[in-house]
């Protein structure tokens, strides 16, 4: 996420000496380097930013929760909380992190103020001063060049800070004032926003590495330099006026949807995940993995897979999950055959692949909230089977690499049940689970009514009984410790007991999915109500364990108690510099891409580049994601990739006849945009997992690729068939594409890994793609064979209109002209309204039109109406009416998909076979 100058020197500098993996002080360092800055200063300095990062910890606490509102004092509006947010992002951006002293860390720090100086005096029209902008890019780089230790903050530093906070809270501070003056910027809006936007870009440097930095400074530098262009991505230009405007003095740029979401949202999730590490979480998942999957052919590896998924649930760091979790099972993957490379690739597979699992996703859940403008609920629903299908894929692959190997799994301490056992005990846990959630949900369902205003403590009461029963069962069992990985393994500890020591830790993870999923609360709430029960968890878990086991010294346990959380208050808000800092940069993108129209040129190059073939505007653009991707942390990557990328699927599919909803959009470019972290020569996760295991980072870095072209292949796949995000799919139809989802992913893995139920021949790997490309998407052949719509002449609209059933689509290719007056052709889907006749049903979807001769003009588009919802505007032509016809159901293509498989099979067992025995044969 942040220095990965530090990560390539670390990883790579351990792999030439030979010395094996970095030492657990030394990753500790890594970590603190990217998740919570890389300088720890003693004293009274030390304890300072200890209580900035806690005060900030309870300003998002109060801000979240409906005290402001009960008591009518505290209450912040969007503008000012975003400006207090960033403000201390700012502030202890500066403070925790020290200026690196390499000379590319250095040049940058120079050159960008530098350069943005001279696009700030060329954009200032007539009337403003100039003779005062160079003065904060001085500033800048003066205190950058006169060093930055890392055991203190020396003045200039906090100078930086002071100002870059400042400059931050000036929306707040001037609110009443700002709101006069809209767009109409005085002398003091422009110091402050050039010396915020200056200072933001440095911090960016600091806690980010140079990638942000330096593509946020090319969208300024474009801002401004718009007719020097070429003609394909030329604009008008934007003077400095506009700019501090837009930029900085409005929310359209810095104080944007992206900080937003970072100030509602986004730390409170982080904090979440940090209370709930630092109670110990992390420990028990990684324990619980391996107790139930150790033993198996590569068990650490699999159990590296659910353990990074598990912590995946709550992390928006893959650089962390690497590190995290990494440290404990890279190791034990080596014992069990793994090289470095394949150990540390397995991790950073699974860890980056924590970014896809909802319900956190690395944030951009809640900013695709915003961005797409649909529920959480339906975010996370969307996004479930893609995450769910991958991880799944990802533990047979390892299980493919551990048949390649002959490797075995760790030694279990028990003998192992009978597997029918073993079924009827799953089976029985799997009832069970059920029947506890249904009682939670039917009762749930009666307590609030029955209880009225007092059901919320009724709730609580009931809730802390089960945390004390749970805590009760876990007292019973020895506490769990990290055991060294490096230490000779003799046994697997027991599931049973592993699993029974820590279930109060699945509480707030279940509190906070039932508000997420079942009371539908706003992501914010549910995240405070999760983080305040995970308050009281960390204040309780120490002081009850020790009187339910008998331990004596409550007051010292009390005490830890209170310290833990303090401790967790802190990382939380330590880990939201870079993410604070990241969505604010990232305004800046967001606000020049809208202040230019260049995401419309963007548009343009690509589809001259791609000739409008559809698949090659979509490789294209996956492309472009990945390199815009590099560096950047996984909410940033998002929100540019998302600004810049999404729209030009939208539009040029929607030009070339596919139709594909906005999730699956902001999906596939989401997707392609953290597969950054993996990919050489920039893949930071990479550089991360080869710092612990010793290899070689570009190797581990090519490796991890592979392990991960499934989640590479998935956003193409659900481009094309939707049903893979549960888009109007049932819950039996939901299941079904799981399993056959699920069934084809495993296919393709089998595949690109090159061994099945044994080593593939060439055409065996060809012929398991082409039953995977099947299972995942039987309409591409089924289309062929049965087409599903009928090409009619655009005057017998009318008629297509009767034919098609109410609610039905008819699929039309329209022309016109768009918004600046070019000329532009798409397809748009009509849902047929209600009526008698085909005129009727065209005016009940909102359509009104001429037929002259075989031309068909629309004349009106009802406001709100189906048609405008589906872009059709007066004055366009018609120009292909495609009306659905009856369809054999395109499953029927599973059976030839089954019958190559089968073959495929055949062939393979004949040659896994072991070859009889010459005793045998002479019998």
């Amino acid at each position: 996420m942040s220095d990965d100058k530090q990560f390539h020197a670390a990883a790579t500098e351990n792999t030439a000496a030979g010395a094996g993996a970095l030492s657990q002080e030394e990753l500790d360092e890594l970590v603190a380097s990217s998740d919570t800055g890389g300088r720890s200063p003693s004293g009274a300095v030390g304890t300072f930013l200890v209580v900035v990062a806690l005060i900030w910890s309870l300003f998002q606490l109060w801000i979240a929760s409906p005290l402001p509102f009960m008591i009518g004092w505290g209450v912040f509006n969007d503008t000012e909380a975003r400006s207090i947010h960033l403000a201390f992002a700012m502030l202890l951006a500066f403070a925790a992190y020290p200026a690196a002293r390499t000379p590319a860390q250095l040049g940058l720090a120079v050159a960008v103020p530098a350069l943005l100086t001279f696009f700030f005096i060329y954009g200032a029209k007539a009337g403003v001063p100039v003779w005062w902008i160079p003065i904060p890019a001085v500033l800048i780089i003066a205190a950058v060049l006169m060093g930055s230790p890392k055991d203190r903050v020396p003045v200039w530093e906090w100078g930086l800070a002071i100002v870059s906070a400042l400059a931050a809270l000036y929306l707040y501070i001037f609110y009443d004032g700002i709101a006069t003056r809209v767009g109409a910027p005085i002398l003091q809006d422009y110091v402050v926003a050039v010396f915020g936007i200056l200072l933001l870009l440095e911090a960016t440097r600091r806690a980010l590495g140079p990638a942000l930095m330096i593509v946020a400074t090319v969208f300024l530098a474009y801002t401004f330099l718009g007719p020097l262009m070429p003609s394909i991505i030329a604009h008008k230009g934007n003077n400095l006026s506009e700019v501090v405007n837009h930029q900085w003095i409005t929310t359209e740029g810095v104080f944007g949807i992206a900080l937003g979401v970072s100030t509602s949202f986004v730390f409170l999730f982080v904090l979440f995940g940090s209370l709930l590490d630092k109670a110990g979480a992390g420990n028990y998942f990684i324990q619980v993995a391996f107790s139930l999957m150790g033993h198996m052919r590569g068990g650490p590896a699999k159990a590296a897979v659910v353990s990074s998924a598990m912590t995946g649930l709550i992390s928006g760091s893959s650089i962390a999950n690497v590190v995290t979790t990494g440290t404990f099972t890279i190791p034990l993957m080596k014992r069990v055959g793994f090289s470095s490379e394949k150990a540390g690739a397995v991790e950073v597979a699974s860890s980056v692949n924590g970014q896809i699992m909802p319900p956190v996703m690395g944030a951009a859940a809640f900013l695709m909230v915003e961005y797409v403008g649909i529920p959480y609920f339906d975010v996370v629903k969307h996004a479930f089977v893609p995450a769910v299908i991958s991880y799944i894929a990802l533990v047979y692959i390892v299980h493919l690499e551990a048949m390649k190997a002959n490797m075995q799994g760790l030694p279990r301490a028990y003998e192992p049940k009978p597997i029918v056992q073993r079924l009827i005990g799953i089976a029985f846990a799997i009832a069970v689970i059920c029947a506890l959630s249904f009682g939670v949900y039917y009762g749930m369902g009666w307590i609030r009514p029955a209880f009225g205003s007092a059901a919320g403590y009724i709730v609580f009461a009931l809730l802390v009984a089960v945390y004390i029963g749970l805590l009760y069962i876990g007292s019973r069992e020895e506490p769990l410790e990290l055991e060294d990985p490096n230490a000779p393994v003799t046994k697997l500890p027991l599931p049973g007991p592993t699993i029974r020591s820590g279930l109060h830790f699945l509480l707030p993870v279940v509190v906070l999915v039932w508000a997420l999923m079942v009371d539908r609360l706003s992501p914010g709430l549910s995240a405070f109500w999760a983080a305040s029960f995970m308050v009281f968890i960390l204040l309780t878990q120490r002081p009850l364990m020790a009187i339910l086991r008998g331990e004596g010294d409550t007051a010292g346990a009390i005490r830890q108690g209170g310290l833990d959380l303090i401790d967790g208050l802190v990382t939380g808000a330590r880990n939201m510099i870079g993410i604070g800092i990241a969505t604010a940069t990232a305004g800046i993108i967001v606000g020049a891409v809208s202040q230019t129209g260049v995401g419309s040129a963007l548009a343009d190059v690509v589809e001259v580049l791609s000739g409008g073939n559809i698949m090659a505007i979509l490789v294209l653009t996956a492309i472009l994601s990945l390199i815009l991707g590099m560096g950047l942390p996984t909410t940033a990557n998002y929100i540019v990739v998302s600004a810049l990328l999404a729209p030009v699927i939208v539009t040029l599919g929607q030009q070339n006849g596919l139709i594909v909803p906005l999730i699956a959009v902001h999906l596939f470019v989401f997707y392609f945009g953290i597969m950054a972290d993996v990919t050489p020569p920039v893949g930071l996760a990479s550089f991360a997992a080869a710092a612990v295991s010793g290899g070689d980072p570009i190797k581990t870095g090519v490796v991890a690729f592979f392990y991960s072209l499934r989640t590479a292949a998935l956003p193409f796949l659900f481009i094309f068939n939707t049903d893979l995000l549960l888009i109007n799919v049932g819950w039996g139809q939901g299941i079904f594409v799981f399993i056959t989802a699920t069934f084809a992913m495993l296919l393709f893995a089998a595949a690109t890994q090159g061994w099945f139920l044994t080593r593939n021949r060439f055409y065996e790997t060809i012929a398991l793609l082409l039953v995977a490309f099947t299972f995942f998407r039987p309409g591409f052949w089924m289309d062929m064979v049965a087409p599903p719509f009928e090409n009619v002449a655009p005057a017998a609209i009318e008629q297509a209109a009767m034919e098609t059933a109410v609610g039905d689509n008819l699929r039309l290719e329209v022309s016109g002209l768009n918004a600046v007056g070019d000329p532009v052709t798409f397809t748009a889907l009509l849902p047929v309204g209600e009526g008698d006749t085909g005129q009727d049903r065209l005016f009940a979807s909102g359509l009104e039109y001429l037929v002259n001769g075989d031309e068909v003009v629309i004349d009106n588009v009802a406001f709100g109406s189906p048609a405008a919802e589906a872009g059709f505007d007066w004055d366009q032509k018609i120009g292909q009416v495609l009306k659905p016809v009856p369809q054999p159901s395109k499953y029927w293509m599973f059976l030839p998909g089954l019958l190559l498989l089968a073959f495929v099979v055949m062939l393979q067992r004949r040659r896994a076979q072991p070859e009889p025995s010459t005793a045998a044969q002479g019998a």
